[in-house]
């Protein structure tokens, strides 16, 4: 889950379930890398058996600082260590993204909807991320793929700011050569050392090769771009109801008590992240929803 603001000051125990608490594990930072200059992803182990679905999200505390919600952006298959991308973007962001491998981070989770990987099999996927969009989408990327002889097409478009604020990109040269993933990736602005593409997300679509009739979409972004990317896909033909986006909104409990992530009748935390493009329609359309 990408986040917007932090909350600063929130005690890591949150109240649950009436009569019971949820207590945020210790979990032990293993390593930590640099994405880019603000983007740190860290390697996190945890003191039990964890597993999680692609497109989940944990709530990552610090005693004294806060807690934000985090998608989880490594493997679902992999048993030694569980990744979670940060943007440093506020108070607490900033402290994650200055964790340095043997301290502690306090992990709740992991909650939410999943994207619809297995659903999507037997046909053609493109995956689309805009900004740090990537990161709750690379889970659903890693199945895929461990799975590749279960889909046709495997396309994944992603646009950010600058080339400096493009992520993992040598996972995206080597999805490419050793997947046969095609890859779009664009750019709003760049210097002259930038041959690759500038522009819109949505431009990525018109250049795609997709076949619409069996062809499944994953989205996170900006909603902006979210809206505009939806109406190219829909343009190109692919079915409204095999659409999906993962929505961002101020989790604060993630066990849909406090009410802060409200999206129209939708508690997030509860009924999302990941959600169905029809059930966002009429919501997507209210800025101030």
């Amino acid at each position: 889950m990408r986040t917007t603001d932090d909350a600063p000051g929130r005690a890591p125990l949150l109240p649950g379930l009436p009569g019971s608490w949820i207590e945020a594990e210790q979990w032990d930072v293993a390593d930590t890398r640099h994405e880019t200059s603000d983007v740190v992803t860290l390697g996190l182990t945890p003191p039990r058996s964890f597993s999680f679905l692609p497109g989940q999200f944990t709530m990552l505390s610090l005693p004294g600082v806060g807690e934000v919600p985090i998608s989880v952006s490594g493997d679902p298959a992999s048993t030694r260590y569980t990744r979670q991308t940060v943007r440093d973007v506020g108070p607490v962001t900033h402290a994650l993204c200055a964790l340095s491998p043997g301290q502690r981070v306090g992990v709740r989770g992991p909650y939410g909807t999943s994207w619809p990987v297995a659903a999507a099999e037997g046909g053609d996927l493109v995956i689309v991320a805009g900004g740090i969009g990537l990161p709750p989408l690379r889970p659903a990327v890693y199945q895929a793929l461990s799975r590749r002889d279960s889909f046709g097409r495997v396309v994944l478009l992603y646009g950010a700011r600058t080339p400096a604020d493009l992520l993992f990109t040598d996972e995206l040269d080597a999805w490419r050569a050793r997947y046969g993933v095609e890859v779009g990736v664009t750019v709003d602005a760049a210097d002259r050392d930038w041959h690759g593409h500038v522009g819109v997300v949505p431009d990525l679509v018109k250049r795609a090769s997709l076949d619409p009739s069996r062809t499944t979409a994953f989205m996170v972004g900006p909603e902006i771009m979210m809206r505009f990317t939806v109406r190219a896909l829909l343009a190109a033909g692919i079915a409204l109801d095999r659409v999906y986006l993962s929505m961002e909104r101020n989790m604060q409990c993630a066990v849909a008590m406090c009410g802060h992530c409200q999206l129209g009748p939708f508690l997030v935390c509860r009924d999302g992240p990941v959600f169905r493009y029809p059930a966002l329609t009429p919501w997507l359309a209210i800025r101030e929803v």
